[in-house]
C-alpha cells in the first residue's frame, strides 16, 4: 500500500516536471528564425521611436523578462536583445506605462494588440494598417496563455 502511494506520487512528480519542462521548451523549439543582425540594426536605423526593456520591472522575474533595444517606424516594431521564452507572446501599445500584471489586467481593454512574438533573441513585427504608433508611448510583451507580464519600456 505505502509502496503503491510512493510509486504513484513519484509518476506524478516526474509527469509535473515533465510537462512543465516541455512548455518551457516548447516555444524555444518551435520558434522560427529570428531577424538577423543585419535586419534588426538596418530597421533601428530607420527608428522614429526608440525604448529599452529592462530586467528590473516590477512585473518581471526569472522566468519573465526582456533586456534589449525596441525600434519603432510606422510600420515595423524590432527588438534585439533577449526575452525568456515562453508561448502566446503579444506585442501591445499602450498609452500609459506599466510594469506589472495587476496594472496590465486593469487597463488591457485600452491597449492596442499589434501581433504575436514568436522569436526570443530577436523579432520584428509588422504594425497593422490604422496603427498609429504616434498614438501611444510604450511597448508591452504579455503572455496570454499565462496572463504573465513579460516586459515593458516607454518610447516617447
Amino acid at each position: 500500500m505505502v509502496t503503491t502511494l510512493i510509486r504513484t506520487l513519484s509518476y506524478l512528480v516526474v509527469f509535473i516536471l515533465g510537462f512543465c519542462s516541455g512548455m518551457y521548451a516548447l516555444p524555444i523549439i518551435t520558434a522560427p528564425t529570428s531577424p538577423s543582425k543585419l535586419e534588426l540594426a538596418t530597421h533601428a536605423q530607420k527608428a522614429i521611436y526608440s525604448g529599452e526593456f529592462k530586467e528590473d520591472l516590477e512585473g518581471s522575474d526569472a522566468l519573465h523578462f526582456g533586456t534589449g533595444e525596441v525600434h519603432l517606424t510606422k510600420r515595423m516594431i524590432s527588438f534585439a536583445g533577449k526575452l525568456s521564452p515562453g508561448p502566446d507572446y503579444q506585442l501591445y501599445l499602450a498609452n500609459k506605462f506599466i510594469d506589472n500584471e495587476t496594472e496590465f489586467l486593469a487597463h488591457k481593454g485600452s491597449f492596442t494588440r499589434v501581433g504575436s512574438v514568436k522569436t526570443f533573441d530577436g523579432f520584428m513585427v509588422k504594425v497593422p494598417q490604422g496603427i498609429n504608433i504616434a498614438d501611444f508611448n510604450t511597448v508591452i510583451i504579455w503572455c496570454e496563455s499565462f496572463n504573465e507580464f513579460i516586459t515593458a519600456t516607454q518610447y516617447q
